[in-house]
């Protein structure tokens, strides 16, 4: 038989068999099944795909919430661990241990005042050296250097930040030391020595060790750190307000004090406290030129210690007590990182308080 179809005007096909016409409800019926079936074909895939979207979301977020909570989990070991081996040093002195001025290992008697002073000062000086450097570095890289000029010395002060420590303390032991000693130490004791208020800052042997060694040495380790951060922050700035404010007749340092820096004040922050984090825990460098005298320095040319020189210098032959105070040390040097962190915040969040008032 002969099985033949037309169109017709409204977009049906009504097959003709012998003669015989299909009635236009039925292909309509037919028409609308097919459309049903496939929208369940459509729905049911619909939904197996919503069902393994679900199942990879899970176990997405549980899979970063288990890296977030590593972090955590190894922060409390860390600081458990620090606090356990440190309890029979801490029973022992009390908070007398903070402020007590001794390091006697024969007789056992232990202070940790001279280790965080050394640090403190090291890193304080480090600090008032690096941080106008590497603002001048990244308002210059940002502002004023030449197109042809920024990629190759951005890129130097990234290779900087690369250095290793060991490699800055042997650079200030045995280039930097006998160079500060002849150049900076000998004329400045001549001239400022015998000053009243400031002459005994400046006392004691001029060998090129001591405190202001060390931070200066710490300064040229954390320049790099703040330069670079200070320099990316700078550069997200939106160029409107920087265009806005020269339109209006600004200055570049008026630009960069009344627009940049308001704009950026959480990332300098963070990049500052970045540096200062660096030259708190940094070892080798400071072990280096610091002196290693574990006695209360009285002048920027005294010798003196911190606490990772410490830790460094004795835990190889530390046992018993000790061994306990190191770790104890070690506790006291994250106690402070911490509080010098927590103080960034609060200062952050006391700024923006302030402009939202």
């Amino acid at each position: 038989m002969s099985v033949g179809s037309v169109q017709s005007a409204d977009g049906f096909l009504i097959f003709k068999k012998q003669g015989v016409s299909m009635s236009l409800e039925s292909v309509m019926s037919s028409h609308h099944q097919l459309l049903q079936e496939q929208s369940q074909m459509v729905s049911s895939d619909m939904v197996a795909i919503a069902k393994k979207q679900r199942v990879q979301d899970f176990f997405f977020h549980r899979v970063t919430q288990a890296f977030s909570l590593l972090v955590l989990v190894a922060l409390l070991g860390i600081i458990i661990s620090l606090f356990v081996n440190a309890w029979p040093t801490f029973q022992k002195f009390g908070v007398h241990f903070l402020w007590h001025v001794e390091w006697d290992i024969i007789n056992e008697d232990f202070g940790a005042a001279i280790a965080i002073v050394g640090t403190v000062a090291s890193a304080g000086i480090a600090l008032l050296i690096a941080v106008p450097l590497a603002f001048g570095v990244a308002v210059f890289l940002t502002e004023t250097c030449p197109v042809w000029l920024r990629r190759p010395l951005g890129t130097s002060i990234e290779l900087l930040a690369a250095v290793p420590s060991i490699i800055y303390g042997m650079f200030g032991l045995f280039v930097f030391a006998p160079l500060f000693a002849d150049h900076l130490q000998v004329p400045l004791q001549k001239i400022l020595g015998g000053m009243p208020l400031v002459g005994f800052l400046f006392g004691g042997a001029t060998n090129g060790m001591g405190i202001l060694a060390a931070g200066i040495v710490l300064a040229f380790m954390v320049l790099p750190f703040v330069a670079a951060v200070m320099r990316d922050v700078f550069e997200i700035t939106p160029p409107i307000l920087r265009e806005s404010a020269y339109g209006l007749g600004c200055t570049t340092w008026e630009v960069v004090r009344q627009v940049v820096l308001p704009y950026t004040q959480k990332g300098v922050v963070g990049g500052i406290m970045l540096g200062l984090g660096r030259a708190l825990g940094e070892t080798m460098a400071v072990t280096f030129v610091i002196g290693n005298a574990n006695r209360m320095p009285t002048s920027l040319f005294s010798p003196g210690t911190s606490i990772a020189s410490v830790l460094a210098n004795e835990f190889g032959e530390a046992e018993n007590l000790h061994f306990s105070t190191l770790f104890a040390l070690g506790f006291l040097l994250f106690v402070i990182t911490f509080v010098v962190l927590a103080l960034a915040k609060m200062m952050i969040l006391r700024a923006e308080k302030a402009k939202g008032n």
